[in-house]
């Protein structure tokens, strides 16, 4: 194998490899030697076909394979000879007569045009230093994400008065008979259900009319089913609903004590605030990281500075770009966008496209550098976690991932980036600062 480089320009690489006549024709005698022996061809001995008649008959198909088979292996050994890290798949043009080099009467040859990774020196993570703003969760907090447990956990009483009606937020048990016409249809029947008014919990005009009802008694409502309803045969229709009102409930104000809890599966409401702040302080450890993780990255873009594989830099883009182009067509484009031309607007989003591209090589060189591995065993949690956002079609969004190595590459990625900004924050000089919890939880755009 000869390689000779034809084009050095940035990261762009062109090298023409050749590789000989007679070392494609050895290849060929040697495939034919081994298989000769084991084929079994009519008019002839099994295993005592002549390999002239295996030339003859099968040359040209094997020889498509032995120049398949040297294209692999030289291609990966071009680029190792020439110390070239592909930033994207390399494209392979042939040289010469190719029809020739099939039938053995000249030299493959054929040049590899690829993009090299950029070869830059990333910034030691022991040189950073970063601020982590810290908020510790008060009484206050954990009040208020007890209220919020207190009204979502709303209780109901026997509703008092001396013929109490059924009011806006009451809660009311009925029977009913659902029908069209005079035939009851599939599905619209129920003994006890459970109708909060103003819940819209029931299709529309139904709970309306149950406002001023009393316990024990008969009405027949009047609905119409949406045109968009999810059962078909009766979207549009109009029916009628025989309704019994067993009972009509109040609702009650909720308290925060031990019943709360036990009502929760816990031994007691201090039980409950520990699993609160818990929560609390997860939720502001995560806002926090964040935060210190938005400084890391603005200090390695600042901090590096190199050539961008194009392939990789228009991929980016062009993802960047669909999702723009989508958001507009909708009417969903971001209101600092709306005024802006479209050359504006894709030189701002090239630099966000500049920005990650550059990201994603600096942490991928730490990660190297550093050693750091991302586990089969992480991969598979991801997909399963991923799997779980698709009930009843877990087990289809699994094999998607297990049988789509480019799908599993994307779960993969920011795993791994997860984990090297988690070893970067380890040996970074990191400093706290309080900061108050709007200073805390205030959004931020990421890039």
């Amino acid at each position: 194998m000869q390689v000779v480089e034809k084009v050095n320009e940035g990261l762009s690489r062109v090298l023409e490899v050749t590789v000989t006549r007679d070392q494609l024709t050895q290849k060929l005698d040697a495939k034919i030697a081994e298989i000769a022996p084991k084929m079994n061809i009519k008019g002839f001995r099994p295993g005592k076909v002549p390999q002239a008649h295996v030339r003859k008959m099968y040359g040209k198909d094997l020889m498509g394979e032995i120049i398949q088979e040297t294209l692999n292996d030289t291609t990966q050994k071009a680029m190792e000879q020439a110390s070239i890290r592909p930033a994207s798949q390399p494209e392979l043009t042939p040289v010469g007569d190719f029809e020739k080099v099939m039938t053995g009467d000249a030299d493959l040859a054929y040049q590899i045009a690829v993009e090299m990774m950029p070869v830059f020196t990333p910034i030691e993570p022991g040189s950073v230093e970063l601020t982590r703003p810290v908020y510790e969760p008060s009484e206050e907090d954990i009040d208020e994400q007890l209220k919020q447990i207190v009204a979502g956990n709303k209780q109901y009483e026997a509703k008092k008065g001396k013929s109490p009606k059924a009011a806006d937020g009451d809660k009311l048990i009925i029977d009913f008979v659902g029908k069209i016409g005079d035939e009851a249809f599939a599905g619209g029947t129920a003994e006890g259900a459970e109708l909060v008014i103003g819940s819209g919990m029931f299709i529309p005009g139904f709970e309306e009319q149950l406002i001023g009802a009393k316990k024990g008694d008969v009405k027949t409502l009047e609905v119409t089913f949406p045109e968009d309803y999810g059962a078909k045969e009766l979207a549009g229709k109009a029916a009628t609903f025989e309704t019994t009102v067993q009972d009509v409930l109040s609702p009650k104000e909720g308290e925060a004590d031990d019943e709360l809890a036990k009502s929760l599966g816990l031994e007691s409401l201090e039980a409950l605030k520990g699993i609160i702040k818990s929560q609390v302080a997860q939720q502001y450890g995560q806002a926090s990281r964040f935060k210190m993780k938005r400084q890391l990255l603005d200090i390695l873009d600042e901090k590096h500075d190199f050539e961008l594989p194009k392939r990789m830099l228009d991929a980016e883009f062009q993802g960047i770009w669909q999702q723009v182009e989508q958001d507009r067509a909708a009417g969903q484009l971001a209101d600092e966008d709306k005024n802006k031309s479209e050359q504006e607007l894709k030189d701002e989003y090239m630099k966000i496209a500049e920005r990650r591209v550059r990201l994603g090589l600096v942490l991928a060189e730490i990660g190297t550098r550093q050693n750091v591995q991302v586990t089969d065993q992480e991969v598979t949690q991801a997909i399963l976690q991923e799997a779980r956002n698709y009930p009843g079609q877990e087990r289809q969004v699994f094999d998607f991932y297990r049988n789509n190595p480019a799908a599993a590459a994307q779960i993969r990625a920011p795993i791994y980036e997860e984990k090297v900004c988690d070893l970067i924050f380890t040996q970074a000089k990191v400093t706290d600062q309080a900061v108050s919890k709007d200073e805390l939880l205030k959004e931020e755009d990421e890039a």
